[in-house]
């Protein structure tokens, strides 16, 4: 990723996106919609001394009530208008799941400015692509956040950034930020000291409101535009899916900056009046007694979020005592671990399935049939669709894999930048192909069985990765797994079995096939190689990066063939 130091792009909505809301207008079907301020605002007046935000990080832990959660955003709005923020305005920042993210985030609604929420895990790279395609004019960052000196980040980028003005620090222990005695660096605290309100009416609501880069399986990161309609017509359906209230308090452990944590967490108590527990650096331990002692009732999270809890719930005889839901996303639920969940959390674990562009589709929840809501991806939320195809785009028949495709009022309206490639991610206008390969069962419960990529192709057999995976994870020996294609001379591609075994627990690869064997699976579909690791790539909310284990095992096949060369084999 190269700096880019061209004039930004727009930031607006893609020509297909426009299109599609023409056509809602002109059938009625789009009319004023409250934005996420709104929620604040009424939460404030009704409930103002009912806790907003639990934020047990730095060494202390913050409650903010709705009443002071308020004050706070409206301050922020003040002083980021002081700051120069303006309407439309992008304003990246770099902050983990704390207050202070929460506060930012609902004042730049206040102002109407596009918020630009950055994973703490960016480095110079993606910090430098990311503030050089938004020409970004201010930067919040944490100045030190576990390991990593933000502010010394922020310091390192800036030579390359001619268009960034001014860079808040917030502490990331109690007591004054560490902010750099130099150029454009000012204390976060400067933006809540006081000041006249900022004079802006309410935005629209298909303004753009959010600019998220995706972490991406592939690669390549997107930055994917949603409106405030967008975003709250997703929201809107989850409550109805699930069945949420005001009295569902609702934990956040995932990172406030991916979608997951920002709208099915944040967000999501915002819009419900509910209170909200942060999390900002994982421990299942932490997890278990903040869920506990606050009577959680509600989490959506990734997958290996879940087996952490369950180990710790496993560990002191019991779960957190008020948990009614847990909604994992990311990667499926493997069957040992959902029959584990049930028995050890006493809630009902569900899969789901979602992206950044298209929001929450499909999800298991109470009521459904117990192996439904853990066994596949769920069904679908109100008011969205979904479609199964073949190579050509017919549909095909329950129970027959092929493309999915979804349609949902939460749809995303661009990618910053690139308006080819959101008019190439859609069928007959509407409809998002995700990339992945799915199956739907007769009752309209939909399993993800893989990327079309993550397929593997053995001599013309398609071996079913999802299916090998689960069969896998049931090993005694195996912590995590990740099927990949690995290339092959004779069948085009093999696969390749990586394992991240259980503490003291080894494996090989004859173990691996007598243990399939066994549980009556072809042979064509058994892994015909087993690479053990520490730990497998994910993105941060908890996707595996199939694409870099492709990449591993087919340099380590290349490295192999050239010592065979080398030694006249």
């Amino acid at each position: 990723m190269d700096d880019v130091r061209d004039a930004p792009p727009a930031v607006e909505p893609a020509p297909l996106a426009r299109r599609r809301l023409e056509r809602l207008a002109a059938a009625g079907c789009v009319g004023p919609r409250p934005l996420i301020t709104d929620d604040l605002d009424r939460a404030a007046a009704r409930t103002p001394d009912k806790v907003a935000v639990v934020d047990p990080s730095r060494g202390q832990e913050a409650v903010l009530t709705y009443g002071e959660l308020r004050r706070r955003v409206d301050a922020l709005a003040a002083g980021l208008w002081r700051a120069g923020v303006r309407p439309g305005e992008v304003v990246p920042f770099q902050l983990p799941n704390w207050w202070e993210f929460v506060a930012l985030q609902l004042a730049l609604v206040r102002l109407g400015a596009v918020s630009c929420p950055l994973m703490p895990i960016f480095r110079q790279r993606e910090l430098s692509f990311v503030l050089g395609q938004t020409g970004a004019r201010l930067l919040v960052v944490p100045d030190r956040f576990r390991k990593t000196d933000h502010a010394a980040l922020a310091a390192d980028v800036l030579p390359g950034l001619p268009r960034l003005e001014r860079v808040y620090v917030v502490a990331g222990q109690a007591g004054p930020a560490a902010v750099p005695d130099r150029g454009p660096f000012r204390p976060f605290a400067e933006l809540l000291e006081g000041g006249p309100g900022a004079p802006v009416p309410p935005p629209e609501p298909d303004a753009i409101t959010q600019l998220l880069y995706t972490s991406g399986t592939t690669g390549e990161p997107k930055g994917v535009l949603h409106t405030h309609r967008t975003l709250l017509e997703a929201l809107d359906r989850q409550v109805r899916h699930f069945g949420l209230g005001p009295d569902d308090v609702v934990f956040v452990p995932s990172p406030v900056a991916h979608q997951t944590g920002f709208l099915y967490g944040f967000w999501l108590a915002v819009h419900l009046g509910a209170t909200a527990v942060y999390q900002d650096v994982w421990s299942g331990e932490l997890a278990w007694e903040l869920m506990d002692r606050w009577g959680v009732r509600f989490v959506q999270a990734a997958t290996p979020f879940l087996a952490d809890l369950v180990a710790e719930a496993a560990r002191r005889g019991r779960g957190p005592r008020s948990l009614r839901l847990f909604v994992a996303t990311g990667a499926s639920v493997p069957r040992s671990l959902a029959h584990q969940a049930q028995g050890q959390l006493r809630a009902v674990v569900a899969g789901a399935w979602g992206t950044t562009e298209s929001g929450l589709v499909t999800a298991g929840a109470p009521g459904d049939p117990p192996e439904k809501t853990w066994q596949t991806d769920g069904r679908l939320l109100p008011d969205m669709g979904m479609r199964v195809v073949d190579e050509a785009g017919r549909d095909l028949p329950p129970g027959r894999e092929g493309r999915f495709l979804v349609r949902t009022p939460g749809m995303f309206v661009g990618y910053l930048g690139h308006p080819e490639w959101y008019e190439r991610a859609f069928v007959d206008e509407d409809w998002l192909d995700t990339g992945d390969v799915a199956v739907v069962d007769a009752d309209g419960y939909m399993r993800i069985l893989g990327r079309t990529k993550d397929i593997i192709n053995r001599g013309g057999e398609k071996i079913p990765v999802a299916e090998i995976e689960s069969l896998l994870h049931e090993h005694p020996a195996v912590q995590e797994v990740a099927l990949v294609a690995m290339p092959d001379p004779r069948f085009g591609e093999r696969a390749c079995a990586f394992v991240v075994c259980r503490p003291g627990a080894h494996l090989t690869l004859a173990e691996v096939q007598r243990y399939l064997e066994a549980r009556g699976t072809a042979k064509q579909y058994w892994p015909e190689r087993v690479e053990l690791v520490p730990a497998l790539p994910r993105t941060p909310s908890g996707k595996v990066q199939k694409y870099l284990l492709r990449e591993q095992i087919a340099a380590i096949l290349a490295a192999e063939a050239a010592q065979a060369v080398g030694e006249g084999r």
